[in-house]
């Protein structure tokens, strides 16, 4: 992989400005609620709307995979993924591509099977992972079209309009469906990778980020950002900027996001339910291998998502993922899926591995008392949550109390006095 032909990558991410991101994410919240429970028979707390919901997203099944069938019957039952959310399609996977042809009738079975609701799809197979010029995972939420491939080699290809967006249902707002593939060698490979999904659900988990800047040049240029994306989120994460190839035996592992041909030492590592990470390198993405390593043993030594371009897209930054943006939005609340695709700026020649609704970072609430609750809420940055109170669900809402956040994990006890009252939290 040598550096792209076109002059040096433009990223346009805010990437210094951790404060910009947090108001785009913020201003997004406003309005967006989900409704979470009852604190007692006439008192509603309404959490903010942060990522995908199981009802939002649709698993694409091919019948005549018998693996992609209990893949699919797993994840759904874990997930709790609803029947008519189960999209069935039927192509015969001969290998790692699918021809654009045979890509264009199947993709347009899935859109007649997609309510409004849909919002993203989980692939459930390993095989095909390529269509043609682009990843299935880009084919599937973009649509096939060769302005996502280099026109020549090395040469930039169209953006995704869903890049560092703060939005939280991409189809309604960007008319893309972002896609995942549930992708392992084996069905007890992806039932763990599902398993681990579902595990890191509100864990907030205190660990570590590796970014690693290696001693092979043209893989490691997302490096030049490495120092910025401490300063951004070193005081939500616990990040380590390193000099060195690899990591050995570390028990701790949240993030890991390098740049090598081959990654040392994997089995070494233990990675924490919803880790995240990846090489940049030209075929991580080419999961049967090809003399460099396959995306898939990331997941086979614990991560939970994980990229890899399937075809050679030399090293434009825009092509991979900006670890400082993925983990931002990972940060907020998004799901895994949300957030390693906002992280693309080109994502067309690239393939998203992993399990698409983990979610450790997500708001919980955990009631602690008559009138009380108990607000478990990550933070990317420094901010205030207010709580709103109303007589009706409607609206008008008013702000009864400010609490500051923190970055990082904060729990927040919130005093609900009146039973005639809803509320609902905003940040």
């Amino acid at each position: 992989m040598g550096p792209p032909g076109s002059g040096p990558a433009e990223i346009w991410l805010s990437i210094n400005a951790g404060q910009t991101w947090g108001k785009r994410c913020a201003f997004a919240l406003l309005g967006l609620f989900l409704h979470f429970a009852a604190m007692a028979d006439d008192i509603h707390l309404e959490l903010p709307k942060t990522g995908l919901a199981a009802r939002e997203l649709a698993i694409v099944v091919n019948e005549n995979d018998p693996m992609s069938a209990r893949i699919a019957e797993y994840y759904a039952q874990r997930r709790g993924i609803p029947n008519e959310n189960i999209l069935r399609v039927s192509f015969v996977a001969e290998g790692p591509n699918l021809s654009r042809e045979a890509f264009r009738s199947v993709r347009e079975a899935v859109l007649r099977q997609s309510g409004p609701q849909i919002q993203a799809y989980a692939l459930a197979w390993t095989e095909p992972y390529r269509v043609d010029c682009m990843s299935i995972t880009s084919a599937f939420a973009l649509g096939f079209d060769e302005a996502y491939c280099s026109a020549k080699q090395c040469a930039p290809t169209k953006p995704s309009d869903y890049f560092n967006s703060a939005s939280r249902a991409p189809y309604t707002d960007h008319r893309i469906r972002p896609a995942m593939l549930l992708a392992g060698r084996t069905f007890a490979d992806v039932k763990r990778l599902i398993d681990r999904g579902v595990a890191s659900d509100h864990t907030y988990p205190n660990r570590t980020g590796y970014l690693l800047n290696t001693s092979d040049r043209h893989r490691s240029v997302r490096a030049v950002f490495f120092e910025n994306t401490v300063k951004a989120l070193g005081e939500a994460f616990h990040l380590q900027r390193l000099d060195a190839d690899s990591i050995k035996d570390k028990k701790d592992v949240l993030f890991y996001f390098t740049g090598s041909k081959r990654v040392e030492d994997l089995p070494s590592l233990h990675f924490l339910p919803g880790a995240i990470a990846d090489h940049l390198t030209s075929a991580g993405g080419v999961l049967g291998g090809n003399g460099q390593m396959s995306s898939l043993r990331w997941l086979e030594a614990g991560a939970t998502g994980s990229y890899g371009a399937v075809v050679e897209p030399c090293n434009h930054l825009q092509k991979f993922p900006l670890p400082a943006v993925a983990m931002w939005h990972y940060a907020e609340g998004n799901t895994l899926i949300e957030a390693y695709w906002k992280s693309v700026a080109w994502p067309g020649e690239g393939l998203f591995i992993g399990e698409p609704l983990a979610r450790p970072f997500a708001p919980r609430r955990v009631e602690v008392g008559h009138n009380q609750a108990l607000l478990k809420i990550f933070s990317a940055e420094r901010k205030n949550l207010n709580l709103e109170t109303s007589e009706s669900p409607i609206g008008p809402y008013h702000t009864q109390a400010t609490y500051p956040i923190r970055p990082g994990l904060n729990e927040v006890k919130i005093h609900l006095p009146e039973q005639r009252l809803h509320y609902r939290i905003v940040y």
